[in-house]
């Protein structure tokens, strides 16, 4: 091994030790700076300024989540239709096809998803 080979890699292990030493200071220091006098307004649960009402594990309706996912996956999936309309004279007539399966895909499962129900709110 030659000397600079060597001499890059002792930056790096001093980078890393630097960097490592600096969130041990960083935590240390707001350990000691850090106000300690906890009351009870300080340690009940807070949740956007509103003051906790009824138990914190009452059980969430279904539905939100099923909105929630079913808008997570439409979300992502039509992101993908960007970088094809970017580009979609130099994919070509395979590139078109295999857009239309990926978008009939996405269409079956609004579909299977609107036949369950997944869609109604109320």
């Amino acid at each position: 091994m030659t000397s600079a080979h060597l001499t890059s890699w002792l930056y790096v292990w001093a980078f890393l030790f630097a960097g490592a030493a600096l969130v041990v200071v960083i935590l240390l220091f707001s350990k000691l700076i850090n106000p300690r006098h906890p009351s009870p307004e300080k340690l009940q649960a807070y949740e956007c300024g509103i003051p906790m009402a009824g138990n914190p594990w009452a059980p969430f309706a279904v539905r939100y989540y099923l909105v929630a996912l079913n808008f997570l996956v439409f979300e992502v999936e039509a992101i993908f239709l960007f970088p094809w309309a970017l580009s979609f004279r130099e994919l070509g007539t395979a590139g078109f096809v295999e857009m239309m399966i990926f978008v009939g895909v996405l269409v079956w499962g609004l579909l299977y998803a609107w036949r369950k129900g997944a869609l109604s709110w109320a």
